[in-house]
């Protein structure tokens, strides 16, 4: 069931995701019926929430086991007499998901508030009517007084409206379980666990803010180790370290550092033991590269103009080649993306094969994602070796928490595999030192 339109895209926004996504070797790959059908069932999807909410356990200092009997006391408060469960992933041990109820479309006469959410941002502060276009959210009671709301701005924070009666009723953990748990898109989870951390490497994470990858990582390594964090926004790399403070993990640095510059190719200082690094000093490297974004859930609408979505392929590329000159021979680099286009996806791991001959591409494990999208001129065999993470691929429908209670375990795992936020994951071996190369140029 669709209770949401569409993601309102700009029309040349738009068309260039329909042109890649009905690309060539997609449409010969089934129809162009078929791949159409898929891009718009994408759209659909993208303006809707995951039917789960995912929670990665901070496995450095507390059992997962303890830490669901904690969660599911946390839900009988939030929720009652209502059987929330909580399962265990069997693929990634250290997470949990939580169904989300809904979608619950209720407006009993007498709710104070009903909330509105305003798609193409036309609503003027202060206005008292609109008629633009607009989707019902669900009911609540205001907090505040409008008088209130308006006299506070730009400084106001805190709860504005408490939400009775959402369309879709979710879990919240805000201030639950703050040193045991860490909110995070399943597909964001799968990320530390391609990438393999053991115990005393040397590992690092160039776009790392808030940290979600760099404590997973860290937690992984069992804290013995080093991991170095990068992130170009110092508020960015101050809420990372305080993220790696309450979750007890001590083997994580984190720097104020632009990424595209971590390579030392002279023997200038830097920081001590921070960046720029000489050539070659990590045994594994992960790039979530700064992206679109067009994967994020739910998302109604997007306003970014054609310019700005494809201004992160340079970008990336200049972030690649400064990860394959600071991996080691035989480490390995994992890229991801939490977006859908081809361009910064498939087509970056064709033209990473193409720049970089001492790079191989790996199968990856855990595998729950599907595989890589036709369109980049990558083989068969090459496309199963990544994950790509589609939500279109799950029809909307009606459920509830009863419902998905009632379900068998290994269907609600697939419907958490699949029903996620759209991302990408690609995992590199080097293979041969490149220092050569770099003192050349």
């Amino acid at each position: 069931m669709y209770v949401f339109p569409k993601i309102s895209l700009r029309p040349d926004v738009e068309n260039y995701l329909r042109e890649s996504f009905l690309n060539e070797e997609a449409v010969s790959a089934s129809s162009r019926q078929e791949a159409e059908r898929k891009f718009e069932t994408l759209l659909l999807r993208l303006s809707h929430p995951p039917s789960l909410t995912t929670v990665r356990v901070n496995t450095h200092l507390i059992s997962v086991q303890h830490v669901r009997g904690l969660l599911l006391e946390e839900l009988q408060k939030q929720f009652g007499e209502s059987s929330v469960p909580v399962l265990q992933h069997p693929a990634l041990p250290d997470v949990l998901l939580i169904p989300m109820t809904g979608p619950r479309i209720v407006m009993k006469a007498g709710d104070v508030i009903s909330v509105y959410s305003d798609i193409k941002g036309k609503c003027k502060k202060g206005a008292k009517e609109f008629d633009g276009t607009k989707v019902f959210l669900g009911n609540g009671i205001s907090e505040l007084s409008r008088k209130d709301i308006f006299n506070g701005l730009p400084d106001l924070k805190g709860i504005g409206i408490r939400m009775t009666e959402p369309i879709y009723l979710s879990p919240s953990f805000d201030n639950v379980l703050p040193s045991y748990i860490f909110l995070q898109n399943l597909p964001s989870t799968v990320v530390a666990h391609v990438l393999d951390p053991q115990p005393g490497e040397k590992i690092l994470d160039m776009c790392a803010a808030p940290g979600g990858k760099t404590t997973h990582t860290a937690a992984l390594m069992q804290d013995q180790g080093e991991v170095i964090a990068l992130d170009k926004i110092l508020t960015k790399v101050n809420k990372l370290k305080q993220n790696a403070s309450l979750l007890g993990l001590r083997s994580i640095r984190a720097f104020c550092f632009d990424a595209t510059k971590a390579l030392k190719l002279d023997t200038t200082d830097g920081i001590e033991g921070g960046p720029p690094f000489l050539p070659e000093s990590f045994d594994r490297i992960i790039l979530d590269a700064p992206c679109s974004g067009m994967g994020q859930r739910p998302n109604m609408a997007c306003t970014w103009t054609l310019k700005e979505v494809t201004s992160y392929p340079p970008l990336q590329r200049k972030l690649l080649n400064v990860a394959v000159q600071l991996l080691k021979p035989g480490g390995v680099l994992v890229y991801s993306t939490c977006t859908i286009t081809l361009a910064e996806n498939e087509e970056q791991v064709a033209w990473a094969l193409r720049t970089f001959p001492c790079l191989q591409l790996q199968p990856q494990e855990p595998q729950i994602g599907g595989e890589g999208m036709v369109g980049a001129g990558l083989t068969l065999e090459q496309l199963k070796q990544l994950q790509r993470f589609d939500p279109s691929v799950v029809p909307l429908q009606n459920r509830d928490t009863d419902s998905l209670g009632e379900a068998r375990r290994e269907d609600v795992i697939w419907l958490a595999n699949k029903d996620c936020i759209g991302f990408f994951i690609a995992k590199f071996l080097k293979c041969q030192s490149t220092k050569e190369k770099v003192s050349q140029k």
